[in-house]
């Protein structure tokens, strides 16, 4: 594009002096055709510089070279299913985090009469343009909640600067009034529908489709069908609420806990007995007794960190759920993960030494996972979920070696907003803590899930989440973690 901008400002420039050569020779009142040079002139301008001037094809090289520019990297851009999950993200933020649409375009993330959960070093407003995307993207899955908000907020904007246009622009006050009056129809908002289809017909009269609304409009209205109470969408549609129970869960707990809200039980340097640990003793916070969650501060260095990022960078994949005995995408879990064998770098092998180590479990194959690599991007999360299988046909014990025992959690990057893992039965989250590990177990003794460890990953408000998980088997573990003389532990 700055090639672009540089050679047609050279050939405006161009065209310009050509332009104020041929203006000052037609002001000129002394200029004369008796003078048989001017004559010359005049008659070469009018047959051949006029059309050289005209017919040029300096423009038609310089846009064919930005295309070809474009080409280049075309295959490295978004496509059009980025653009309609990055709209997405920004609504789940807007659920989650109790955030208004007004609020989010104007660039402020903050709850009604709380403190802002972010506050970035560079506020970036949403052009009209950008609000009506986000609620068409909501319009077109019948989500009419959002899409009332975000089209609200696009006719706003639209309002204010009609009649000027803009480059980056493909929709318009038309477009976003037409949507927004059908999604306050399906909400049951009929005369609002009415008044915005007016509306539209002040700009395009003609236009017979809207027409043929407000004639439907007014008919319903005259019948007394005003309003037909709260659309009854399907899915996670609609405030927190009561519409969507995951997002009723997590909203309490997924902002940014303060000090006051952990609860810090414990804590304490552990050797578990380990040689390994004896020189430098692992620093561990008990954050919660049921479900048994603890926290390893410094569990690795940023320079570990930094190495499993790069290793896994290149092997990045859409995260996939458990669904029966396959594996799926799904829109509750939002990602890009990969897989690192022990064998992958020096680095990734000693942790799985300082993991065996701290849990006094044993990760030989094929009594632990692979270790997985987790980057939550724009509103990435992952709704309620239990790591352990909670049906004999998970593909989980296709590693015949039993259930998910023990989880542990790697932090290898700090957020600036959100990001928390929260607990939705204990009722409590645990921010992000770069370079900490999160630990709990999966299965009580007995060898049954443990129903307290239902847990979500809240979305990222800001920032780039990376986490490792190990995902230890209950094989092997028998003389580790024996049952206990309690059958219900």
């Amino acid at each position: 594009l700055h090639s672009y901008l540089r050679d047609e400002s050279s050939r405006l420039s161009r065209l310009h002096r050509f332009y104020e050569k041929v203006q000052a020779l037609h002001q000129d009142p002394e200029a004369s055709v008796d003078n048989p040079l001017l004559a010359f002139s005049l008659i070469k301008r009018l047959h051949s510089d006029w059309p050289n001037v005209i017919y040029s094809d300096e423009a038609i090289r310089n846009t064919q070279e930005l295309h070809a520019g474009l080409r280049e990297v075309e295959q490295e851009l978004p496509g059009a299913e980025d653009l309609d999950g990055a709209a997405r993200a920004l609504m789940r933020l807007q659920d989650i985090y109790a955030l208004s649409a007004k609020g989010l375009a104007s660039g402020v993330f903050q709850r009604a009469g709380q403190p802002p959960l972010y506050s970035p070093s560079r506020r970036v407003s949403l052009s009209a343009d950008d609000c009506f995307h986000v609620g068409k993207v909501a319009y077109d899955t019948g989500d009419y909640y959002h899409s009332i908000a975000w089209l609200e907020e696009a006719v706003s904007l639209f309002r204010l600067s009609y009649g000027s246009w803009n480059l980056e622009d493909r929709s318009s006050l038309q477009d976003a009034l037409d949507h927004l009056a059908f999604s306050y129809f399906m909400a049951g908002n009929i005369s609002h529908a009415l008044s915005l289809s007016r509306e539209f017909l002040r700009y395009d009269p003609r236009n017979q489709r809207v027409s043929s609304n407000v004639a439907k409009y007014k008919k319903l209205l005259e019948m007394g069908t005003g309003a037909r109470g709260r659309w009854d969408g399907q899915g996670c549609h609609g405030p927190p609420a009561p519409l969507c129970p995951s997002h009723a869960l997590l909203g309490p707990l997924c902002p940014q806990p303060g000090p006051e809200r952990l609860l810090r039980l414990s804590c304490s340097y552990e050797t578990n007995s380990s040689p390994y640990l004896l020189l430098q003793p692992a620093k561990k916070e008990v954050v919660q007794i049921r479900p048994y969650v603890a926290l390893y501060h410094d569990f690795i260095t940023d320079a570990e960190a930094e190495t499993i990022k790069g290793l896994a960078g290149p092997w990045l994949q859409r995260s996939v759920v458990a669904s029966g005995e396959k594996q799926q995408k799904a829109e509750y879990r939002i990602s890009k993960s990969a897989w690192l064998k022990d064998t992958a770098d020096p680095v990734v092998r000693a942790l799985d030494r300082r993991i065996a180590a701290l849990t006094g479990l044993d990760l030989r194959p094929p009594y632990a996972e692979y270790l997985q690599v987790v980057n939550y991007g724009l509103g990435g999360h992952y709704e309620p979920h239990f790591d352990h299988a909670t049906s004999t046909k998970s593909p989980l014990y296709r590693m015949k070696s039993g259930n998910r025992i023990a989880t542990i959690m790697i932090y290898l990057s700090a957020v600036e907003a959100g990001g928390a893992t929260a607990f939705i039965y204990a009722n409590f989250s645990m921010p992000v803590v770069k370079n900490a590990a999160l630990f709990w177990w999966n299965l009580r003794r007995n060898g049954n899930g443990d129903g307290d460890t239902l847990h979500a990953g809240c979305p990222v408000l800001a920032g780039d989440k990376w986490v490792a998980n190990k995902w230890i088997h209950e094989h092997g573990q028998e003389f580790r973690r024996p049952c206990s003389a309690d059958p219900r532990d």
